[in-house]
């Protein structure tokens, strides 16, 4: 069963996941019809099936890509941040991926060892529209997550 806590991609962003399924497939020999690629989508976010994935991407509220200025709140690296938006930019030929730059209102500490610190206070990331980062610690976390 799929974690409510994990936000979808847009419904954009999951019908390109299909067609490059059913591209790879193709050519790899093997036939895939487009519906039989939308629902091996829907099983891979947890839902039954297309109709549900769909209805459930399709009722959240867009990625909201943030104003110039805007102030945003998140974790970086595991670490609790306050931000403003110091740039954002709508990657072309990416959709959904937005490169932005973020200046933390106070220092992140970005070494987990006891013996020393290295503090990072304006970050350059790649996010996706749920406002997570593709980069993921050893833990599996995304790099930067974004909270709205």
């Amino acid at each position: 069963m799929r974690s409510s806590s994990t936000p979808l991609p847009s419904l954009d962003a999951l019908k390109d996941q299909a067609k490059r399924l059913r591209a790879r497939f193709c050519e790899d020999g093997q036939a895939l019809s487009h519906s039989r690629a939308l629902e091996l989508v829907a099983a891979q976010y947890g839902f039954r099936d297309w109709n549900t994935l769909n209805a459930a991407a399709g009722n959240r509220p867009p990625f909201n890509p943030w104003m110039l200025g805007a102030r945003v709140r998140g974790h970086y690296l595991g670490q609790p941040f306050d931000a403003q938006v110091l740039g954002v930019q709508a990657l072309t030929g990416q959709p959904g991926r937005y490169r932005m730059v973020l200046h933390f209102d106070e220092p992140v500490d970005v070494v987990t060892f006891d013996s020393f610190s290295a503090f990072r206070q304006r970050v350059h990331c790649t996010v996706d529209e749920t406002g997570r980062t593709m980069e993921k610690t050893s833990n599996g976390r995304p790099h930067l997550e974004l909270e709205w």
